[in-house]
């Protein structure tokens, strides 16, 4: 394989699952490697917050996201 075809492989799961099984077992590992992320670490991030429904703006009421 070229260096061209594993960086679209690594990079578009669709090109990648139409690929043999001897290319996909050829294939090295991806130099970011796999990612884990403790729940702490998960907590910590702002998009965690808790999210409500309504918003109320004066007399209007919209249904929509507004997170705290």
């Amino acid at each position: 394989m070229t260096r061209h075809q594993i960086i679209r492989a690594w990079k578009d799961p669709e090109y990648r699952s139409k690929l043999s099984k001897a290319e996909r077992e050829l294939l090295p590992a991806h130099p970011a490697g796999l990612v884990e992320l403790a729940d702490a670490d998960l907590d910590a991030v702002a998009g965690a917050r808790p999210c409500y429904g309504l918003t109320t703006y004066g007399t209007y009421t919209s249904l929509g996201w507004r997170c705290l």
